[in-house]
């Protein structure tokens, strides 16, 4: 399996509140990604707005964007020439590693290339 040692992530989260899961997605992924010794960007999209504003160098510098959201995010723009994973806030708190063995197989895929996570793949 591959590992993320030494890899660049960045990150939305975002909930429908804008409260609660928003913060704890983010929690979670700061946790998950100490463990696998990798860094990690993380902007919230709450109920106070967007927070930790990625930048456009952020963006291009990672090695995967990951977007955990339930809603339309704001300035999503920003990340259709990026190499992302995007799957829904509750689906990532359910079932965590499934979400970053998404990541770790787009480590090996061309720029550009998306994948978006069913939902019905976490029930």
């Amino acid at each position: 399996m591959t590992v993320l040692t030494g890899r660049h992530l960045v990150a939305v989260t975002a909930c429908v509140s804008g409260v609660a899961h928003t913060y704890m997605a983010a929690e979670r992924l700061e946790k998950i990604c100490q463990q696998e010794k990798c860094s990690v960007l993380i902007e919230t999209q709450g109920a106070l707005g967007i927070e930790n504003t990625l930048t456009d160098d952020d963006i291009r510098r990672a090695d995967v964007v990951l977007l955990i959201t339930d809603i339309e995010l704001a300035e999503s723009e920003r990340f259709e020439n990026a190499r992302y994973v995007k799957c829904g806030i509750n689906a990532f708190l359910r079932d965590p590693q499934k979400v970053m063995g998404a990541v770790r197989k787009l480590l090996s895929a061309p720029q550009h290339t998306q994948v978006i996570l069913d939902q019905a793949l976490f029930r």
